[in-house]
């Protein structure tokens, strides 16, 4: 039976393929109040936080059969893992690559070679934030549905898929990379997507780009060539006619409503 003192030390998984790197890190976190796991590649590391639920995951980027993206992605898709907070660690330094990693749910986002005193600051900074925000009651939405305690694999693919085409509207990648990103090939991903939600990925990319088309005309002031451009059209006329297919009116009559009720 663990001790208070066992029950209340933060879990924290590593996540690397290098033994090296797996050693330093275990050593360094092993000297602090933590208890330490370790798993050898994403789809590893995936399954061990859903087991044993750690409350921060050092999550490295470049590893075999599973890389540190796709692994967060399918973590964030999870209603059992999306608040765990996840740091990666990398030696890629670019800035499209820390920006990927925060946009898609990163909290942080480290640099090898680094120095050990601040990647501990950095880990208790998130682990401070991650029991504050636990802390704070959540709001409560009637309409919403009951959280699933754990949802079941291909609904887990499907979310994930779900947001990296809500983020990436402008310029999405083909099928195939869609499917590679979540951790899946596409003919998995075509078949899983249309027993979970009834419709094509390409069909849900339609609606997503209308849904977001309409937003955007209802709650801002951007221009329907922008608009178009902003949710991954090449052109207004583009735009235009696959809105009015699915709205019954033109971007520009749908904005003019807006505005004339807001008027009256």
């Amino acid at each position: 039976m663990p001790t208070t003192v066992e029950s209340t030390r933060a879990k924290i998984l590593i996540v690397d393929d290098s033994a090296f790197e797996q050693r330093m890190l275990v050593d360094l976190l092993s000297e602090m109040p933590y208890k330490v796991s370790v798993a050898f590649n994403g789809l590893q590391g995936y399954q061990l936080a859903r087991a044993d639920l750690p409350d921060l995951i050092l999550l490295d980027v470049r590893m075999p059969n599973m890389d540190g993206y796709t692994a967060c992605r399918l973590l964030k898709a999870n209603p059992v893992t999306q608040d765990i907070p996840v740091i990666f660690l990398s030696g890629a330094d670019a800035d499209d690559d820390r920006i990927l990693g925060l946009s898609i749910g990163g909290v942080d986002y480290v640099s090898k070679p680094f120095s050990p005193g601040e990647l501990a600051a950095r880990i208790q900074v998130h682990l401070n934030l991650a029991r504050r925000q636990q802390s704070q009651p959540k709001p409560v939405d009637p309409e919403a549905p009951e959280p699933e305690a754990e949802s079941e694999p291909d609904a887990v693919l499907v979310n994930a898929v779900k947001r990296l085409i809500s983020d990436n509207l402008a310029a999405l990648p083909g099928l195939a990379e869609i499917a590679r990103s979540v951790g899946t090939y596409r003919e998995k991903l075509s078949q899983v997507f249309r027993e979970q939600t009834g419709m094509t990925v390409f069909g849900f990319i339609r609606e997503e780009r209308i849904r977001r088309g309409e937003e955007l005309l209802k709650d801002t002031e951007i221009d329907v060539q922008d608009i178009a451009l902003l949710i991954g059209f090449n052109n207004a006329g583009n735009f235009a006619t696959a809105f009015r297919e699915r709205m019954g009116v033109t971007p520009t009559a749908y904005r003019q409503a807006i505005q004339h009720k807001k008027e009256r």
